[in-house]
């Protein structure tokens, strides 16, 4: 494991409560692994390290993303997540594949929404040109994927590019 994953798995375990573990378990009824860690935990965890390990270049954050998300916890997941929102700006439209990947494991609405919503739109909003047409092939092919996550990735941002919710 990368020192910045072991930095950001360390802390989300000392942030973890057994009983919020539990209680969030029982509420997200998931197969994951659940620390206890609030999300305000998770955002600052992402931050520390974001301030620790400042030169974190585009490959550095897709791979810690990656990285935290191989191991099936929750709050690890959600940290990949909240690593690439917060790291938006560096991504481009081949990072679809990666992120497609998290879609078809994500398997809650509190890892797909945000995936959704804050990292998938804002990439899809900033790329132009035949950038953005890649990206948008590669999202309207995941709405007629068999995976739920992925149809329901692919409804929302095409349903608000088509509004008009991005710049072609």
């Amino acid at each position: 494991m990368s020192a910045a994953a072991e930095f950001v798995d360390a802390a989300l375990q000392r942030e973890g409560d057994g009983y919020r573990a539990v209680d969030a378990k029982s509420r997200l009824g998931s197969n994951l692994r659940f620390y206890g860690a609030s999300v305000g935990a998770v955002r600052g965890t992402v931050r520390d390290a974001r301030l620790r390990y400042r030169d974190l270049t585009h490959d550095d954050v897709t791979a810690l993303s990656s990285e935290l998300w191989a191991e099936p916890v929750f709050e690890r997941r959600l940290a990949a997540v909240v690593l690439l929102q917060s790291n938006v700006a560096l991504l481009g439209n081949s990072d679809l594949t990666r992120i497609e990947g998290f879609l078809r494991d994500a398997a809650l609405p509190a890892l797909a929404d945000p995936l959704t919503q804050d990292v998938i739109r804002p990439l899809l909003d900033r790329l132009t040109g035949i950038a953005q047409q890649r990206a948008l092939a590669v999202v309207t092919r995941w709405g007629q994927d068999e995976n739920p996550w992925l149809r329901r990735a692919a409804e929302s941002v095409l349903s608000s590019h088509s509004a008009g919710g991005t710049h072609p």
